[in-house]
């Protein structure tokens, strides 16, 4: 049963979806309450009564469009400091405000105005003007604020790891065992700060090479030149040692048909001091010579043989091994001129068929392969520049 009150209906008290005046019902027929007339109040649709209505009277639509996307010729892309802040965030992004690449590069903006980019020849200049300003001037020490930044030079166990004496606390062990000096004084200190380019540091009585020095024993084969370079293209060397970053030179000189150990290094002084008749570094060489050979040959080498250059005499002379009337004889002695083992059993009536040096003071051939070529170990270094008081 439908109420004929006004204002009574199912939707009394509710608004009206779509009108605002009447008595508010939407199936009310009180007030001329007819859903789809044109009278009366609380029409949904209606026109007349107090109901609010969507459509105009002339028929054209009055209600406000949706916001969408602007249309591509509305979009704007501001670039500059004067963009808008309410610009598109999608399109073409930070390549047109600038800062990526492909995008216009900003300028700086100094008290209101922007002034232009800078060019990169006009930064190349401005550096080389602020270059040249400050290349007389002494450089500014700051000062060293980090711990232990007052002390100078380096642990010794970090010299002595360096030097290759095994890890840092191998080396603290040499420490405590009393095997380390310096200057003289055995050191009994852990950390210890020396200079590795002045400090004199021996372990057990040796000379340590701080510096970043090269020693190598090349076993020299027959008809190797010793030079490190050849112009008649003939085999050296330095054939050996191209692939070393640091320049290597030969210590002393064997002649092209003797075999036997020559050293490489880079330590100039020691060098010098090996190859010096002053500290009488001895060689020794293994001939093979003919016989028979008289019981006085070896005193007759050791009293001087007289050659075109002067008196050679020999250190030390003995009969290795005899095959017949082949014998292999060695001979040492502490000089150091050319060819100068032939020369002086040639002159006792004993040409050499072979001629090998086995030995370079402290450094021996031993089992080295011919043409091998070896570093020197840290001790035998040590033995090298004790010999040579360095």
């Amino acid at each position: 049963m439908r109420s004929s009150g006004s204002g009574s209906g199912r939707n009394s008290g509710r608004g009206n979806p779509r009108g605002t005046g009447g008595g508010g019902s939407s199936r009310g027929t009180g007030g001329g309450g007819n859903p789809r007339g044109t009278g009366g109040s609380g029409n949904p649709r209606g026109t007349g009564g107090g109901g609010s209505q969507p459509r105009s009277a002339g028929g054209r639509d009055d209600k406000p469009k949706r916001a969408g996307k602007p249309r591509p010729e509305e979009r704007r892309y501001d670039v500059g400091p004067a963009a808008s802040h309410e610009g598109p965030k999608s399109g073409r992004g930070n390549a047109a405000r600038g800062g990526a690449k492909g995008g216009p590069k900003q300028g700086q903006q100094r008290g209101g105005r922007t002034e232009p980019a800078r060019s990169r020849e006009y930064e190349t200049r401005a550096e080389e003007r602020n270059r040249d300003r400050y290349a007389g001037k002494p450089d500014v020490k700051l000062p060293k604020t980090f711990p232990g930044a007052e002390e100078e030079g380096e642990r010794l166990q970090k010299v002595l790891a360096r030097a290759g004496y095994g890890s840092r606390r191998s080396c603290e062990e040499l420490i405590e065992q009393a095997r380390v000096e310096v200057n003289g004084e055995i050191v009994l200190e852990q950390g210890l700060r020396v200079d590795p380019e002045h400090d004199e540091i021996k372990v057990d009585g040796l000379t340590v090479a701080t510096q970043s020095y090269q020693f190598f024993s090349l076993n020299k084969p027959a008809g190797v030149v010793s030079t490190m370079e050849d112009t008649e293209g003939r085999q050296c060397l330095g054939d050996y040692v191209t692939n070393r970053e640091t320049r290597l030179f030969h210590v002393g000189r064997l002649d092209t048909e003797t075999e036997g150990v020559i050293l490489l290094t880079n330590h100039g002084e020691l060098a010098h001091r090996l190859t010096h008749p002053k500290y009488g570094v001895k060689k020794v060489y293994l001939a093979h010579i003919v016989g028979p050979i008289p019981r006085d040959l070896g005193k007759r080498l050791k009293d001087g043989i007289q050659l075109e250059d002067g008196y050679a005499k020999a250190d030390h002379f003995r009969v290795v091994e005899q095959t017949g009337k082949n014998y292999l004889v060695e001979v040492t002695l502490h000089e150091g001129r050319k060819h100068i083992v032939r020369r002086m059993l040639a002159e006792a009536g004993f040409p050499v068929d072979k001629l090998v040096r086995v030995a370079f003071g402290p450094i021996t051939l031993g089992d080295q392969k011919s043409g091998w070529l070896r570093r020197l170990s840290n001790t035998e270094v040590g033995m090298l520049m004790q010999e040579v008081d360095l």
